[in-house]
């Protein structure tokens, strides 16, 4: 017969908790929350952005355009031009409308702003923002 101790011993192993598929569920919530990650866009270039009181956060799945101080109007790191705006968020918007935010530095002209505008206008953008910094 065992003694008590061994018997304990033996009871004690089989007690054991396996940590395997607790592990395996740990990697495919992480591998799930790393896939399903919204990461924004950014236009690629510095701009220096002006200050508002009037700020607020806008949504994730928003497009990005930058106007640089030298008059470059960029998308996705891409220099497209005044007229590239228009036929590049028109390709953009076209399976789902999202709102355009305008990151203009402080320099740029007010007429460079405007035409960029009515580019986004006539690609169908009704939702425009512009970029400021919180004062």
């Amino acid at each position: 017969m065992k003694s008590f101790i061994e018997s304990k011993i033996e009871e004690s192993k089989s007690q054991e908790l396996d940590l395997a598929p607790l592990l395996d569920v740990v990697f495919i919530l992480l591998i799930f929350f790393i896939v399903t990650t919204v990461f924004v866009k950014e236009t690629g270039v510095d701009i220096d952005k002006p200050t508002a009181v009037s700020t607020k956060q806008l949504k994730r799945s928003v497009l990005m355009l930058a106007i640089t101080q030298n008059g470059n109007v960029v998308y996705a790191g891409t220099n497209i031009g005044i007229k590239g705006v228009r036929a590049t968020l028109s390709q953009a918007t076209r399976n789902a409308d999202k709102p355009l935010v305008i990151q203009a530095d402080k320099k740029v002209p007010t007429e460079l702003l405007v035409k960029v505008i009515d580019q986004a206008k006539l690609a169908g953008i009704d939702n425009i923002s512009i970029a400021t910094l919180a004062k």
